[in-house]
C-alpha cells in the first residue's frame, strides 16, 4: 500500500538509475533490540542519504540504511533524523503510514509480481502485506492478513517518544526478515547467496500539529490533511512506490563485512528498464486510443542503444493481451514484459 498505492502519476522524462548496495554476510549473532551495537553493524556501510521519491527535492531530514544477512535472516538497520518522534497507531496491520513510518519493499526475483511490503512506525507497530501484482494492474490483490511469521523488529529513540515539549534527534529501527517467509515452496532453499533482490525503502513523514498535548497529522483550514513527504533510498521518478521495476539492487555477498565486493547491475537489467519504459508508454497509449500499439514506433521514435549495442524491441498483440520483448545481445536470452507487467526471461 504505502503512501501512494492507489494513485496514478505522470512519469518523468528523466531516466532514473536504481541504487545498488552490497549486503555482506555476518557470522556474528545479531540481537534485534534497536541498539545495533554489534561490531558487524559498525563495519557495515550506510547507504547514500535518502532522496525525495521523484528525485527532485532534498528531504527535510536525513535517512540512511545498513544491511547484512546470514543463513536465516535479511537484516536492515534504518536511522532517521527527526526532531519530533511520535506515533499513535498500535494495532497490527492497521494503516501504519498514517503515522510517520519506515517501509520496506522486496521483489525476490525481479518479475515485479508477488512482492512484499513492510511498514513500521516509531511504536514498532507492524503492517505487512503480500501483493500479487502492482496496483496499476487489473485483478490486483493485496493480502493484508498475510504476515511475516518470523519477523523481528525493534525501535530505539534518541529523545523521548510522544513528548512535544522537547526536541528529539532521531529514531532507529532494526529489522530481521526471515528468508523462510519469502519462500515459494515449503522446503525451498531460497537464501540469495551471491544473488540480488530488487528492494526499495520509503520513509513517510507528515507535518504535524499538537492538540491537547498530543501529536497529530496537520490539517489545512478546511480540515484536510496536508500531503505527506515521501523519502526513498532509490528514486522512483514518480510518486508511486508500486513500480517494482524501478527499485534498487541489493546484492547478498557471501563475503564477510570488510571485504570489497564490486557489484555491477547486469547488462540485461538495463534492457529490462527500457522494456518497462515501453510498457508504461503502451499503457498510456491504450488509455488514449482504447487499443494497444501495433508497432514500437507508435511508442518511441528513438533508437535504443545500451552499452553501444542497438536493441530492437518488438510488440505483439494477441487475443489474450500483448507483450513487449527484445533479444539480448549480451546473454542471447529473450526478455519479455507481458501486458500485466510480469517479466519473463527465457
Amino acid at each position: 500500500m504505502g503512501c501512494c498505492s492507489m494513485l496514478s502519476y505522470a512519469q518523468q522524462n528523466k531516466e532514473t538509475i536504481p541504487k545498488t548496495y552490497v549486503a555482506y554476510k555476518t557470522s556474528e549473532v545479531i540481537t534485534i533490540d534497536g541498539k545495533a551495537d554489534e561490531t558487524v553493524w559498525e563495519k557495515a556501510k550506510w547507504t547514500t542519504d535518502f532522496v525525495d521519491i521523484e528525485g527532485i527535492k532534498t528531504p527535510k531530514y536525513q535517512t540512511n540504511v545498513k544491511m547484512l544477512w546470514d543463513e536465516n535472516y535479511y537484516y536492515i538497520l534504518a536511522k532517521m533524523k527527526e526532531p519530533h518522534v511520535w506515533g499513535d497507531i498500535t494495532e497490527r496491520d492497521a494503516i501504519v503510514f498514517f503515522n510517520n513510518d519506515f517501509e520496506v519493499f522486496i521483489d525476490t526475483n525481479g518479475d515485479t509480481h508477488n512482492y512484499y511490503e513492510l511498514e513500521i512506525n516509531a511504536l514498532n507497530t507492524v503492517w505487512d502485506l503480500f501483493i500479487n501484482k502492482p496496483y496499476r494492474e487489473a485483478n490486483n490483490v493485496a493480502l493484508n492478513d498475510w504476515n511475516f511469521t518470523g519477523l523481528k523488529s525493534a525501535v530505539t529513540v534518541n529523545g523521548t517518544l510522544n513528548n512535544p515539549n522537547d526536541i528529539d534527534k532521531s529514531w532507529t529501527l532494526e529489522i530481521a526478515i526471515p528468508f523462510k517467509d519469502l519462500r515459494t515452496a515449503y522446503h525451498q532453499d531460497n537464501v540469495p547467496r551471491d544473488q540480488f533482490y530488487r528492494v526499495n525503502f520509503s520513509r513517510v513523514n507528515w507535518d504535524h500539529e499538537i492538540t491537547n498535548g498530543k501529536y497529530a497529522r496537520k490539517t489545512d483550514e478546511n480540515g484536510k490533511f496536508l500531503p505527506e513527504y515521501n523519502w526513498v533510498w532509490s528514486p522512483q521518478g514518480v510518486i508511486n512506490m508500486h513500480e517494482p521495476e524501478k527499485w534498487g539492487y541489493v546484492y547478498f555477498s557471501s563475503e564477510e563485512v570488510g571485504s570489497l565486493v564490486a557489484f555491477e547491475i547486469p547488462k540485461d537489467e538495463k534492457i529490462k528498464w527500457k522494456l518497462y519504459e515501453l510498457f508504461r508508454a503502451n499503457k498510456a497509449y491504450h488509455k488514449t486510443h482504447k487499443t494497444s500499439a501495433k508497432r514500437i514506433e507508435d511508442l518511441t521514435t528513438s533508437k535504443i542503444i545500451i552499452l553501444n549495442k542497438e536493441i530492437d524491441p518488438t510488440i505483439e498483440n494477441h487475443s489474450f493481451g500483448w507483450t513487449i520483448s527484445a533479444k539480448s545481445p549480451f546473454s542471447n536470452k529473450l526478455l519479455v514484459v507481458k501486458e500485466d507487467g510480469a517479466f519473463i526471461k527465457k
